[in-house]
């Protein structure tokens, strides 16, 4: 089956900019390219780009993902095989790459490949052929490679577990697609791209509306998932909203509401008072806010933070993910200046 992946050229941001700067450099290069980045950056995006950007852009783009295939699938899988091959081989059956012919083959998770089909690739690599699984006839095949790892390739290759020539091979130019936690200035660019398609999606009018603390939250996470993480977040905050105002953003899905609220139950229990470690100057209690400033400076933050943060739990009746994202703080921070405070 070919697979093509749609692009979307979204950012203003100079790592962002960069990078776009050398995709379209390389891509009418006849080379092989490597794309490295983290899960999550859109490295199938990028070979995508390449690909439409090169000479070959009227001939097909094959992608494989050589970590969802086990070793002894993939040799067939990349090369064909031939009728009576091995069992199930019912007919002759062209492999990925005399799919890709005259075109592009992206090769997703190249570092999961064994080494004996590496052998085979570097062939096609060098020679511009290869055999069909049970065929020892030649076929050529004229395929431009770009392949894809979030791996340390030259770490495996000293270890024996990539094979030194083919790294060679397909590292004419290696692009390192940056992660979004390096594209600031992209977040809420794509933040409000995603949510507008969501909404369209949706039947939704008027368009979504980021409010001050979404915008906030979306800014200081750190984004270990990167653009396919943000994209997750915002469909789903305005899944979640009942108005075009998005207000509340939820990070992780996973996060079992019942369980916070049993213990949010515990903590203002009849007759429970803070602990006795609780660091707050009395200042909160019996002295207006004012006198904050005669405080010395680390007191009179810590006053500060406890007041706005035990003010944004009432005002959210004290579920936590309200009220960091009433604060402009992702849950996780929350929880963090909380527990630091003894509240």
């Amino acid at each position: 089956m070919v697979e093509i992946a749609t692009y979307e050229a979204i950012g203003q941001s100079e790592a962002f900019i960069a990078f776009q700067e050398r995709i379209s450099r390389v891509a009418p290069v006849e080379r092989p390219v490597m794309v490295i980045g983290e899960r999550g950056t859109g490295k199938e995006q990028a070979a995508t780009r390449i690909h439409y950007l090169s000479k070959r852009w009227e001939n097909p783009l094959v992608t494989l993902n050589c970590a969802a295939l086990t070793p002894t699938l993939i040799g067939s899988e990349l090369f064909g095989y031939e009728k009576g091959a091995f069992t199930g081989a019912g007919t002759r059956t062209a492999g990925r790459f005399e799919q890709a012919a005259g075109g592009t083959l992206f090769l997703d998770e190249i570092g999961t490949i064994p080494m004996e089909v590496q052998e085979k690739i570097l062939r096609v690599v060098e020679y511009g052929t290869f055999e069909r699984v049970g065929s020892s006839r030649q076929v050529e095949v004229d395929v431009r490679i770009v392949a894809a790892t979030n791996a340390d390739l030259p770490a495996m290759a000293k270890k024996g577990t990539f094979k030194q020539d083919l790294l060679d091979r397909l590292c004419f130019e290696v692009i390192h697609v940056p992660p979004l936690r390096c594209r600031k200035e992209d977040i809420l660019v794509l933040a409000r791209h995603f949510a507008g398609r969501m909404a369209f999606e949706l039947g939704q009018e008027p368009m979504p509306e980021l409010t001050a603390a979404a915008e906030n939250a979306l800014m200081s996470y750190l984004w270990p998932g990167n653009v396919r993480e943000l994209k997750n977040v915002v469909e789903r905050a305005v899944y979640h909203s009942d108005t075009h105002k998005i207000d509340e953003i939820c990070f992780d899905p996973f996060d079992n509401p019942f369980e916070q609220e049993g213990q949010d139950e515990k903590n203002r229990a009849p007759g429970r008072s803070l602990p006795e470690t609780d660091p707050v100057p009395k200042i909160l209690d019996d002295q207006p806010l004012a006198d904050l400033v005669s405080l010395p400076l680390k007191p009179a933050v810590q006053a500060l933070e406890t007041l706005r943060v035990r003010d944004a739990l009432r005002q959210n009746r004290f579920n936590q993910k309200k009220a960091a994202t009433h604060l402009g703080l992702t849950y996780d921070q929350f929880r963090g200046i909380k527990k630091r405070l003894g509240i």
